[in-house]
């Protein structure tokens, strides 16, 4: 489902305190942005239903639920929120693929390095970019979610947040990332009858500059499309094929 950023400067999104008050006033299921139906051509393209993944900022959503049914066997499920965690603790108790941890992605210190095959996030560094201290927030969990992944491991975010906006935290050289981009119509989007694109496009990676920004003159057939970064932490086979480490005199 699309989020409402117009409150990003009245709540406080990345506190937990905001999120158990609202957890707990709301309750049900909710699904950031997209349900997995749509994501799904993403996630199968990238993740094998093999992988361990980890699913930051899971909330009370039903993705993972979707992605243990369509074959996935390993899901681990974080939020900052413990009434969320505990929620879900109880839905899936029985549901032996899908396990649930209180945890601030900003500190994941609980997983050893290398942990995970991939790392799933649908709107959760949007929500620290509407709080305090973002950029640090941001680079913060960043790292984390590069800590955590294996070689050839990959980080899937869903996010509102355009080229220009989300590039300068993806691009940071320590997180050894390559990064392609996908866009999505939100929930409901209605093409114009005399738009002649497919739906098919929308799979295929979109063209970006060499800074990652989209090329001048690009223009989203949705204003509020929602933006898709596969970012792959490379090995050091591909760091070295792209000279990414110069020769040094350094031990």
């Amino acid at each position: 489902m699309y989020r409402d950023t117009s409150s990003c400067n009245t709540y406080n999104y990345g506190d937990a305190q905001y999120w158990n008050a609202r957890y707990i006033q709301e309750g049900g299921s909710f699904d950031w942005y997209q349900r997995y139906a749509a994501l799904r051509p993403f996630v199968r393209k990238y993740i094998p239903t093999s992988s361990r993944v980890l699913m930051v900022g899971c909330g009370n959503a039903v993705m993972s639920e979707d992605m243990v049914k369509d074959g996935y066997e390993d899901i681990m499920n974080i939020d900052i929120s413990s009434v969320a965690i505990d929620m879900m603790r109880r839905k899936y108790e029985y549901i032996p693929q899908l396990k649930y941890m209180q945890m601030d992605v900003r500190d994941m210190s609980l997983f050893p390095d290398e942990s995970f095959d991939s790392v799933i996030d649908k709107g959760t560094l949007d929500s620290l970019m509407c709080g305090t201290d973002a950029p640090i927030s941001a680079a913060q969990m960043l790292g984390e979610v590069s800590r955590l992944l294996k070689p050839g491991g990959i980080y899937i975010l869903i996010t509102y947040g355009d080229p220009t906006a989300r590039m300068p935290h993806l691009r940071r050289p320590l997180y050894n990332w390559k990064t392609m981009l996908y866009i999505i119509p939100r929930p409901g989007f209605e093409k114009p009858e005399n738009c002649s694109s497919s739906t098919k496009s929308c799979l295929e990676p979109v063209p970006t500059t060499e800074s990652g920004l989209l090329p001048p003159g690009f223009v989203l057939e949705d204003p509020d499309s929602h933006f898709i970064y596969v970012c792959k932490k490379m090995d050091e086979t591909e760091l070295s094929s792209m000279s990414i480490y110069p020769f040094t005199n350094d031990v």
